[in-house]
């Protein structure tokens, strides 16, 4: 059976009836009115996926009411059906954005065959509207580093993109989760279909169980139509949950069923409906903590953490952020600005708290706010770092009592380098990598400061 909303607006009764019961044959809702401005009272009141109108109605035509509801609902489709047809009324109905326009005697096969179209473009219109904010694909985005911990991470995506497996994705907040999501699901098999995520912290509890599972109509205030949820949106592809632990008890008990069952049943519905998805979920938080504390479900728990995967935070792989770091100006810049040394070895001694979508922040504010091709130590710490994380980098670069009260950034930058070859035995290699500068460039910087053969202090 169809579904759908219609509404026919004829003033000839006979008519008017023979398009209702044909319409409600085929399994639509239909309402009636027999003039332009009833049919205008009736859309303020509800929604209709599509109006079929005559144009010669009492009071208001139908390219009168075609505008009205332009104005109003500028998305439903307007199908003209017409006994007094002329090329202007045609044309300016269709310049109006009518779906489509036909004569009378129409037959009823025709009629039927224009309403589903036009309920089918009005469903991928509705879809698209969801998907919008569903669905965040940054195409120009990828995942950089070298680092042990994150080409571990790398190997693992190979590994779990060739299966069908729940994969629990932890990390601190900006680590990439949803990154790795992306990279799981574009090497999968499931990549030519849709990739669609949610924040689960992002939404109240009534609202997030109607994006994930759907309504059916009447199940709550302002549920004025069926409405798909997002597991029947993502059928076939990969559905991201980030932030699962956000989730109530109550919302956690049909994700199980989901999970066990591979089935959602709408909010206020009864009937199942079967779905084929990848599930991708994500958690900053400790959920075996959470599970202690009874907040969340042990068997959804053991249900997602099938095959986890922890995302190291960017102060476990430091040496990723000098690549970072270029990889960021490049694509921001297209390599019209570089970063000086001192400028990186202040990046490089900062705990990033905020991860990899902090420093991104950081960088695309030092492009906008810094001034000539280079990003400098002095500009970045002058202008580019808000004074809470400027204390943050000078607590970090003082780490064994540095002194930096008052002293110059060469002076920072000279205790900074010293501390960290006392720490390494001056293999100035390995300080070269914690650093995230060249070799050569610590030789001149040690040349620089007179440091070539100094030792510990």
């Amino acid at each position: 059976m169809a579904h759908g909303r219609i509404l026919v607006v004829d003033d000839e009764d006979s008519i008017r009836e023979y398009l209702a019961m044909m319409l409600e044959r085929e399994g639509y809702e239909v309402q009636a009115a027999a003039d332009g401005k009833k049919a205008v009272r009736l859309s303020s009141k509800e929604s209709f996926d599509a109006v079929i109108t005559d144009i010669q109605l009492p009071g208001m035509t139908g390219i009168d009411l075609l505008g009205a509801f332009r104005e109003s609902d500028p998305t439903v489709p307007i199908i003209i059906v017409t006994g007094h047809a002329s090329q202007e009324s045609a044309i300016e109905a269709l310049n109006l954005g009518a779906f489509y326009y036909l004569l009378k005697p129409v037959s009823n096969e025709e009629l039927k065959q224009v309403v589903r179209n036009a309920l089918e473009v009005q469903r991928l219109r509705e879809e698209n509207v969801d998907l919008e904010r569903a669905l965040h694909v940054d195409s120009e985005r990828n995942m950089i580093g070298e680092s042990e911990g994150i080409a571990g991470v790398f190997d693992l995506i190979d590994r779990v993109a060739k299966t069908t497996s729940t994969v629990l994705l932890r990390g601190e907040s900006g680590t990439g989760k949803e990154l790795v999501a992306r990279a799981i699901h574009a090497a999968s098999s499931r990549s030519e279909q849709r990739f669609v995520s949610i924040n689960c912290a992002a939404l109240p509890e009534t609202l997030l169980e109607s994006e994930l599972f759907g309504h059916v109509k009447g199940s709550f205030t302002g549920a004025v139509r069926d409405k798909r949820g997002l597991f029947v949106v993502a059928e076939g592809g990969t559905f991201f949950l980030d932030e699962v632990s956000e989730m109530s008890l109550a919302i956690q008990v049909k994700l199980l069923r989901v999970l066990q069952e591979r089935e959602v049943v709408p909010v206020g519905g009864t009937k199942p409906t079967k779905v084929d998805v990848r599930i991708i979920a994500a958690t900053n938080a400790d959920l075996e903590e959470f599970v202690e504390k009874k907040q969340f479900r042990p068997d959804l728990y053991y249900r997602l953490n099938v095959i986890p995967i922890a995302i190291p935070s960017l102060r476990e792989r430091s040496g990723d952020i000098p690549l970072l770091v270029n990889h960021f100006i490049e694509k921001l810049t297209g390599g019209e600005k570089t970063v000086s040394d001192d400028a990186m070895a202040i990046l490089t001694s900062y705990e990033w708290p905020g991860n990899v979508r902090e420093l991104e922040n950081i960088i695309e504010r030092a492009v906008i706010l810094s001034d000539g091709s280079q990003i400098t130590g002095e500009s970045l710490n002058v202008s580019i770092f808000p004074e809470r994380l400027r204390k943050r980098v000078l607590s970090t670069t003082s780490t064994g009592d540095l002194g930096v009260s008052g002293i110059t950034l060469d002076e920072l930058e000279r205790r900074y380098l010293l501390q960290t070859l006392n720490g390494v035995g001056w293999k100035k290699k390995q300080a070269a990598e914690i650093l995230g500068i060249n070799p050569s460039t610590l030789y001149r910087k040690l040349q620089r400061y007179g440091m070539e053969e100094q030792v510990e202090e």
